[in-house]
């Protein structure tokens, strides 16, 4: 399962990312907003809530740039979100850092470039190996 969640900036391309990876066959939970003004850290608070419960194994957060949305994200333990803007960066912060939140810019991008860029995301295993060691070194960062 996939969480996916934006704030009011992000709706529409929130719409074209879910269509795409829907007919792609990606089960995603929807946590809004559908239009509603919203405030991005109270979205990127509630999707991450939904990864560190276990309901949802990654999440897709947007809104006008991502920028806000990768900030809020990353001040919640256990989650390693990055702004996604370029297919390389998307697959290299799965392989290298597993990355579990992936955020993006209504403002910056278009749906299809988000859509390819969700798909990449969602498909990218981690690679492990010395990057765990890594990724154990930000875990350890997080904790103190």
């Amino acid at each position: 399962m996939i969480a996916i969640g934006c704030d009011h900036a992000g709706v529409e391309m929130k719409k074209a990312v879910k269509e795409y990876l829907t007919e792609k066959g990606f089960e995603l939970k929807d946590l809004g907003t559908d239009g509603e003004p919203c405030d991005y850290p109270d979205m990127a608070e509630k999707l991450c809530g939904e990864i560190n419960s276990g309901n949802c194994e990654k999440g897709i957060l947007i809104c006008g740039t991502g920028i806000g949305m990768s900030i809020a994200a990353n001040k919640i333990k256990g989650i390693r979100a990055a702004l996604c803007s370029d297919s390389f960066s998307t697959k290299y912060t799965r392989l290298h850092n597993d990355a579990n939140v992936m955020c993006m810019g209504a403002r910056t991008l278009g749906p299809g470039l988000a859509s390819e860029l969700a798909e990449i995301f969602l498909t990218t295993e981690f690679e492990g190996g010395r990057h765990q060691r890594r990724v154990d070194l930000i875990t350890a960062l997080e904790n103190k």
